[in-house]
């Protein structure tokens, strides 16, 4: 017998996310929370240990930040999660919100950036392609950058000085360059790896009059970084002798970085020395960080979780830094790592199982992105489909981040189908392990997760036995043409091209293209109001399934792409569960 409540109060223990802060007032934070049931932005004064929520929006707010100053608070408010609209502006004390940059159309964000000064650097996406705004106190908005390409906003440096935009003008937005202008638009200096090697920005040093930019590059075939003097026109690669992908932080006085390492869907934290060279872990138990920041007085702060243990914002002194009101969300089971031969090399999958033994029935819980990885950290999800007795599979496919540059770009021109075929490999080897049932498959994922399920129900119709898509790519020519124009420019990344260069690719990856094959019965989720995955191109999938008679449910909510409102979420995860339940008979 399931225990119902046990499952849903994983969704409705309250959560925090790890507080940003102030640099110049760093008593000032802002954190986000589903405390009330729906996510929103909080303020905490860390002096007064006062906490107050800022946005109260019947869909949820998801973006924020407090000012360097730590005198505002910004957030974006768009329309019931469609992600266009504009910043909005509350000070840290409370008080009325007012549109941060009045002057400024409504759009989809692309970057933001406010200076101790109260200058404010504001980066736009829509169908002019991207424009970044210099926007000083009291004073008009003036465009320092504009093109028809994808770009964004990095950040603004210390003394206001220099501005760092990430962009695509050589037509490829999945590979980046990096160009640094003065607040006047002038140029300073750009930086290019070339084809198929991106870099991107991670911040000026913070601290005034150094002008060095941290960024991530892939000159190697894996995610590293250097430290980019855009005036001085230097460079110090750092080269650090660890498997796996890196990131990176600045400590607040700029002489070290706080290093996040990733490697087979673990994390670990480093302070690298900056004038020595010193590489020091950093002690944090073993999981994943949902974030880490380096704090005035020397100690780290991190979110952190694994798949049994629920999330903890924790900090180096030893103490519990932040720690949401209610009860504890209960504990799910540990992960089990997979390693599968696969047409491609090896393919690293997670295994969460229900008691008992196999064979089991088995989720196959595709993550979307495509550029994300599933990981070793706690999911309400996978612990929901575990207490109903699945066993949950879930695969870093070709196109997932984690495994190198390589492996995240082997879906290049063969979009879907590649990941598919890992899919497949790791699906035929658990069932010939004894671990999954084959008569009791669900293939199911959400977004890019969404779309490969739909792809893997029409090519691969033997193979499942039930699918369930959540927001999903599903005619891909009509998603192209109604999608955030930053998608389309990822797209054409993707592809090589736009449906109407390359239409023979968008066809082949298209799963209403295989829509007639498909046999197992289908759950398809859709937001009203999704700019990712809009809802005509589901819609025109749906008719299709209609109009064959092949047998399909759809649950359709109004938000966007996914939900912030906690209640909404258990009622699509019962749907899906139940949906399963029903077409596999255990019920």
């Amino acid at each position: 017998m399931v225990d119902d409540e046990r499952w849903k109060a994983r969704f409705r223990a309250a959560r925090v996310s790890l507080p940003g802060w102030a640099d110049d007032a760093p008593h000032r934070c802002v954190y986000r929370s589903n405390v009330t049931g729906t996510w929103e932005i909080y303020a905490w004064d860390r002096t007064t240990d006062t906490r107050r929520q800022v946005t109260d929006r019947p869909n949820g707010t998801w973006m924020g930040g407090v000012e360097r100053s730590g005198r505002s608070i910004w957030w974006f408010a768009d329309t019931d999660g469609d992600e266009f609209g504009v910043w909005m502006r509350q000070p840290f004390e409370g008080g009325a919100d007012e549109p941060a940059v009045p002057a400024l159309a409504p759009s989809y964000p692309a970057g933001l950036a406010v200076g101790g000064s109260g200058l404010a650097v504001v980066g736009r996406s829509g169908e002019h392609g991207t424009s970044i705004h210099l926007c000083p106190p009291g004073a008009a908005p003036a465009t320092v950058y504009e093109h028809a390409e994808d770009a964004h906003l990095v950040g603004l440096s210390r003394d206001e000085t220099l501005l760092a935009i990430n962009h695509s003008e050589h037509g490829d937005s999945r590979h980046l360059a990096l160009r640094v202008v003065r607040p006047d638009g002038s140029p300073v200096a750009d930086l290019w790896d070339g084809s198929g090697k991106g870099l991107d920005g991670l911040g000026f040093a913070p601290v005034a009059g150094d002008s060095r930019l941290l960024v991530s590059h892939e000159r190697r075939g894996r995610p590293e970084l250097l430290v980019w003097d855009p005036v001085a026109g230097t460079e110090q690669e750092i080269v650090l002798d660890l498997p796996g992908e890196v990131g990176a932080d600045w400590y607040p006085d700029a002489t070290a970085l706080l290093i996040s390492h990733s490697h087979e869907a673990r994390d670990q934290l480093y302070r690298h020395d900056l004038a020595t060279g010193a590489l020091t872990r950093v002690d944090t138990p073993r999981g994943v960080l949902g974030g880490a920041t380096a704090r005035p007085d020397g100690t780290i702060e991190y979110s952190w979780s694994d798949a049994a243990s629920p999330p903890v914002i924790r900090s180096t002194s030893g103490a519990v830094v932040l720690t949401p009101p209610g009860p504890v969300a209960p504990p799910s089971v540990p992960v089990e790592d997979l390693w599968v031969d696969g047409p491609g090399g090896r393919i690293h999958a997670l295994v969460s199982r229900p008691a008992g033994d196999g064979p089991y029935p088995t989720v196959f819980d595709v993550h979307g992105g495509p550029t994300a990885q599933d990981d070793d950290s706690f999911s309400p999800v996978v612990a929901a489909w575990v207490d109903h007795g699945f066993a949950v599979v879930r695969v870093n496919y070709r196109g997932s981040t984690g495994y190198g540059s390589h492996w995240r770009d082997a879906i290049e021109g063969r979009v879907g189908l590649t990941e598919i075929e890992d899919i497949t490999a790791v699906r035929d080897h658990v069932v010939a392990a004894g671990l999954a049932d084959p008569a009791r498959l669900v293939l199911t994922g959400g977004s890019w997760g969404g779309f490969l399920s739909l792809l893997g129900l029409g090519t691969r119709p033997g193979d499942w036995t039930v699918g369930v898509a959540a927001v999903p790519v599903a005619d891909y020519v009509a998603a192209y043409e109604d999608e955030m124009e930053a998608l389309q420019a990822f797209d054409r990344s993707l592809f090589g091209g736009s449906p109407a260069e390359v239409p023979d690719r968008y066809r082949e990856s298209s799963p209403i293209t295989y829509v007639e094959r498909v046999k197992a019965p289908v759950l398809v989720l859709a937001g009203e109001n999704d700019p990712r995955c809009p809802i005509r191109q589901i819609d025109n999938y749906l008719a299709r399934l209609a109009e064959l008679g092949k047998p399909y449910e759809v649950y359709r909510y109004d938000a966007g792409h996914g939900s912030l409102v906690v209640e909404e979420r258990i009622t699509q995860m019962a749907a899906e569960i139940d949906f399963a339940r029903r077409h596999l008979g255990m019920d």
